[in-house]
């Protein structure tokens, strides 16, 4: 489930905020994380896909985290940061609120998603509860926030 490390049982994550909620993912995902910059609109897209971006010549599809999550959108500004991250091949950009730090967590601290929560489709992208001392996080996988039949859509 999450790529621990053999001597001390942790994982690294990025830890981002979308509205009051934070949520994690786990470093070894990530590839960069960028400024948000001009987003291209793609006629005829799914709704949470943004458009796409020109990352140093490469063709980036960016996803709004807060359509995705079926939250109200918010007007792009300094905070915004895209986490670019490849998935079977592709170059993703996720676009969310702000990225806030990179910390530790041990296995011990996360839990698993509630049930009632896990029989949602939405939840399929979610792997879990991290506790923090200062609250707690929910954690992404970013590989499963595009579903098979959406991918083909972001190539």
């Amino acid at each position: 489930m999450f790529q621990m490390d053999s001597q001390n049982s942790t994982i690294q994550v990025v830890i981002f905020n979308l509205g009051n909620e934070r949520y994690g993912v786990e470093t070894s995902q990530v590839k960069e994380i960028i400024r948000a910059e001009e987003i291209t609109a793609i006629p005829n897209a799914p709704e949470f896909i943004e458009g796409v971006i020109n990352l140093r010549g490469q063709i980036t599809t960016i996803i709004n985290l807060r359509k995705r999550f079926g939250m109200e959108p918010k007007p792009i500004d300094n905070d915004t940061r895209i986490i670019v991250f490849e998935n079977e091949g592709n170059t993703i950009g996720m676009m969310v609120d702000t990225v806030t730090e990179v910390k530790y967590l041990s296995k011990e601290n996360i839990d698993e998603l509630p049930s009632i929560i896990t029989s949602r489709t939405e939840s399929k992208f979610l792997k879990g509860v991290g506790k923090l001392p200062d609250g707690l996080l929910i954690l992404i996988d970013l590989e499963k926030v595009l579903s098979e039949e959406e991918l083909p859509a972001v190539s």
